[in-house]
């Protein structure tokens, strides 16, 4: 029962709508107390409560960020170049 600190990747989320993203996944996490993200090193700080919630659940929760911060496929009807091919 006590306050943790871990730094985490954040690698490959490099606009400021990714990193918002990253700042929602965290701070809806369960016991997670302070989140400093440095974008330049590509790693977030995050402090927690290792009661109520673990390094695998901020991981997990960057992990789901980071999927869907990931560019279409060139083809794919969502990109929005799709019509330029």
């Amino acid at each position: 029962m006590a306050i943790q600190v871990a730094q985490v990747s954040i690698e490959n989320i490099d606009d400021a709508e990714g990193l918002e993203s990253v700042m929602t996944a965290l701070k809806n996490i369960t016991g997670v107390t302070a989140i400093e993200l440095d974008p330049d090193h590509d790693v977030a700080t995050v402090s927690y409560e290792d009661t109520d919630t673990s390094i695998h659940a901020l991981t997990a929760a960057i992990s789901m960020v980071d999927y869907v911060t990931q560019p279409f496929p060139v083809d794919a009807p969502q990109n929005p170049h799709h019509n330029d091919l």
